[in-house]
């Protein structure tokens, strides 16, 4: 059998396998496959595919399966690691499948098994890291050079076939010439096989010039295939073998090949076990847009194309007006018979058999879209791409956990889509609150099929808004999360337990905490908080705890609107309390800028969360708000506090009413005094006003602090103006624009026009007319021991010195 060659496409009476080369998810490939297939009724059918997938072909005939699917491969011990091997309705592949299946005859995949493909890959990243650590090391690269001058004319490019023949006839688009030499030509006009030999004829002139174009392994596949091509001719005779492949590979197969030879290129090849199943796919991801290798450019066209019986032009026309009236867009059928005359127009001005995608798009853009390419992107979006997903029948292998997860969204009514979608979920309904607890579980395992936003409507507990898409990768972290558990619950347990303990920070333990909470893990919490309390114990870093007692928080919170005791998570969030108020006062001392900003988001979030916190009735709870106000009398007059942060402190004092407006002016004065640095001052006034809190309107109320703002400012000097400057442009920025005008009028009027404001003067609190004696006494007794002057402290001298003199 070693010296057949395989038949080609020039006729059904020549001897040999019929080799239907073919275009993957090309229409026109795909309606020629079926008529040759009915014109030379083959005894078997060989196909470019993973041959561990021949159990899995009769699947394709269930009724619950419906393309675009796609043969995923995962390595048993590894699952992360796969392959998809993507068919839509259109691909020659899938109605070959069929025509067999239809006609009782087998059909079997013959590319490279999927255990090869799968450690080969893995073999490729490993060659990879080596290549990148010795990136830096010298190396011989004019070796290299040679090496690839003596290979094929074109070593080193990855050659695109059906490019080089688009160039080769004068096109720049490929997808273009593809449409006008076989998706526009019919099946050959009378011959079912003429497409197949001019395809091949073509491909064969390629491979003479560019060898194997860059593809390397093309060699290893066209061995295994040409022994899978005589092993089917002994058992059905050559003549009732049927191939269908990518058409680059027709005239490797055709070649002559010794067994021998074949087989020596295909030992020693890596191996691993591999599961192999039907899983959903989509348009979207047959896109070449997507990354996909053998993807096209518009497999909603494409798909089309495939499934119009007649008249495809107006069929697409009358999709795209359905689309933009869906849209609120004025189309009529005026409109669409316009925009057909105006296709088949373009298609004779450029001397095309028929409109294709290119004159359609022109004539949808001209007559429904107004020019505008805006309109013309939805179009591009949901149609010429689309957002079609596949369906795979509940009998298709798959692991525990995506039969747990099929059967929870097949109850909760939550039908996975390919095209993306917002959906607000109404926790005080259970079915709502089992599709969150799915979610939030979901994406515990890795598995983001919905992503958390934040609610237009509502900034309660009890509703929250997801944004749903489900890709068709998921199935292999579903597959991937098959190793914590057989079910959902199970599963995300298990990951959240063991995630717990090798979480690097307190941080992280307080967010998987807020997640348990919101995903209903019940059984995981007692594990989570006993690893959370040890970590709370602990650790030092104030601002870890700071950073960590915010989400604790709001855990309780989600606790209550979901039923669940939160009794242990509260005595912790109590607890963290108690040591961020002990610890930040000497963690906020002689902090640089940055560090100082950082530090103010903690004060911020410490303080909404002991607002939401309040005051509970075990004892350790009690007056926790009390004591944070103290917290914040300590960090608004401590000279070695950063401004910023003694500015949001007399801030929030203020809001909470622990400090009345004189006060707040009284204790601004004092940080904008002419001995601050500007600087420092200019930060004390963003920490008061800043962080979108209402400080503009705080300012426009009270022309007090406005003043003295104003006034401070007037005063700076211009080479610390230039350094301010951007500091105070960033707080007022974020003023409302109203806000703004109102303020730049205040000032405009000057302090003169201001109603009981004569700047930094008289009338302000803490700036009298005269210096403050009493005040200022305060601090001899001070100086007096700094200068060694202080009466006590010399008589207590002499007595020190005479009982040491006594001692001697």
């Amino acid at each position: 059998m070693s010296g057949d060659a395989p038949r080609g496409g020039g006729g059904a009476a020549e001897e040999g396998p019929l080799l239907l080369g073919v275009r993957h998810h090309g229409p026109g490939s795909a309606r020629a496959v079926r008529a040759a297939l009915e014109a030379a009724r083959p005894h078997v059918v060989l196909i470019e595919g993973p041959p561990e997938a021949d159990a899995l072909v009769p699947l394709a005939a269930d009724e619950g399966m419906r393309p675009p699917v796609a043969l995923l491969a995962h390595a048993v011990d590894e699952p992360g690691r796969s392959a998809f091997w993507p068919l839509a309705e259109f691909s020659p592949e899938w109605v070959a499948i069929h025509w067999a299946l239809e006609h009782g005859v087998p059909a079997r995949f013959i590319d490279l098994p999927a255990a090869h493909t799968l450690a080969w890959e893995k073999e490729k990243e490993k060659e990879k890291e080596k290549e990148k650590e010795n990136e830096e090391a010298p190396g011989d690269g004019d070796a290299d050079q040679d090496a690839a001058a003596d290979g094929a004319p074109h070593a080193g490019v990855r050659l695109d076939p059906l490019r080089a023949l688009a160039e080769a006839a004068g096109y720049d688009d490929p997808e273009r010439w593809w449409e006008d030499v076989v998706e526009h030509r019919g099946v050959g006009d009378g011959d079912p096989f003429a497409p197949f030999a001019a395809l091949e004829e073509a491909m064969g002139a390629l491979r003479e010039t560019y060898g194997d174009g860059g593809h390397e392994r093309d060699a290893v596949r066209e061995a295994y295939m040409r022994l899978q091509v005589r092993a089917a001719g002994r058992e059905a005779g050559d003549d009732g073998v049927a191939v269908v492949c990518g058409a680059w590979h027709v005239p490797a197969l055709r070649r002559r090949a010794s067994v021998a030879a074949d087989r020596a290129l295909l030992k020693g090849l890596p191996k691993v076990k591999a599961d192999l199943t039907w899983v959903p796919w989509t348009h979207r991801r047959l896109a070449r847009a997507s990354g996909y290798g053998a993807g096209i450019d518009s497999p909603g066209w494409y798909g089309h194309l495939f499934g119009a019986p007649d008249r495809p032009v107006e069929r697409w026309m009358t999709k795209v007006a359905g689309l933009l009236r869906e849209e609120d867009r004025l189309v009529s059928s005026a409109h669409v018979i316009e925009a057909v005359r105006l296709a088949e127009a373009l298609a004779v001005l450029r001397g095309r058999p028929l409109p294709g995608l290119g004159e359609t798009t022109d004539a949808v853009r001209a007559v429904m879209c107004d020019g505008s390419d805006v309109p013309l992107a939805l179009v591009r979006d949901r149609l010429v791409v689309g957002d079609v997903l596949g369906e795979v029948p509940a009998s298709a292998p798959a692991v525990p956990l995506q039969r747990d997860l099929d059967r929870q969204q097949r109850r909760l009514r939550f039908k996975p889509e390919a095209r993306e979608r917002e959906v607000e979920l109404d926790l005080r309904k259970e079915t709502d609150a089992e599709r969150s607890r799915l979610l939030h579980r979901l994406g515990l395992l890795g598995v983001a099929w919905g992503e958390r936003i934040v609610s237009r409507g509502s900034t309660g507990t009890f509703r929250e808004t997801w944004r749903l898409r489900w890709e068709p990768e998921l199935s292999v972290r579903v597959a991937e999360a098959g190793v914590w558990g057989t079910t959902v619950l199970a599963a995300a347990t298990a990951r959240a337990e063991a995630d717990a303990v090798a979480a690097p920070g307190l941080a992280e333990v307080t967010g998987l905490a807020e997640s348990c909470l919101l995903a209903g893990l019940s059984d995981a919490l007692p594990a989570v908080m006993r690893v959370l309390a040890d970590r709370a114990a602990l650790d030092t870093d104030v601002g870890h705890l700071a950073q960590a007692l915010p989400a604790l928080v709001r855990s309780l919170r989600y606790g209550d609107v979901r039923g669940t005791d939160t009794a242990a998570l509260a005595e912790v969030a109590a607890g963290l309390a108690e040591r961020v108020f002990v610890g930040l006062p000497p963690a906020c001392a002689g902090l640089d800028a940055d560090a100082a900003e950082e530090m103010r988001r903690h004060v911020d979030a410490v303080h909404g969360a002991v607002g939401l916190l309040g005051d509970g009735p075990a004892p350790r709870h009690t007056d926790l708000r009390g004591r944070w106000r103290s917290v914040l009398r300590v960090l608004s007059g401590r000279d070695r506090v950063p401004g910023g942060i003694r500015g949001r402190a007399v801030r929030l004092l203020l809001d909470g009413g622990e400090v009345d407006a004189d006060e707040a002016a009284r204790l601004m004065g004092l940080a904008l005094s002419v001995g601050t640095p500007p600087a420092d001052a200019a930060a004390w006034i963003e920490g008061f006003v800043g962080g979108g809190a209402g400080g503009g309107m705080l300012l426009v109320h009270d022309e007090r602090l406005l003043a003295l703002v104003d006034g401070w400012l007037a005063g700076v000097s211009a080479e610390a103006f230039t350094d301010v400057l951007p500091l105070l442009r960033r707080t007022f920025s974020a003023y409302e624009p109203g806000v703004r005008r109102t303020l730049g009028e205040l000032v405009r009027r000057g302090p003169g026009e201001r109603a009981g404001v004569t700047g930094i003067g008289a009338g302000v609190a803490g700036f009298a007319a005269e210096p403050d004696t009493a005040r200022a006494a305060a601090v001899l007794p001070v100086v007096r021991l700094l200068l060694g002057t202080d009466p006590a402290e010399r008589e207590a001298e002499r007595q020190r010195d005479g009982l040491a003199e006594v001692g001697r």
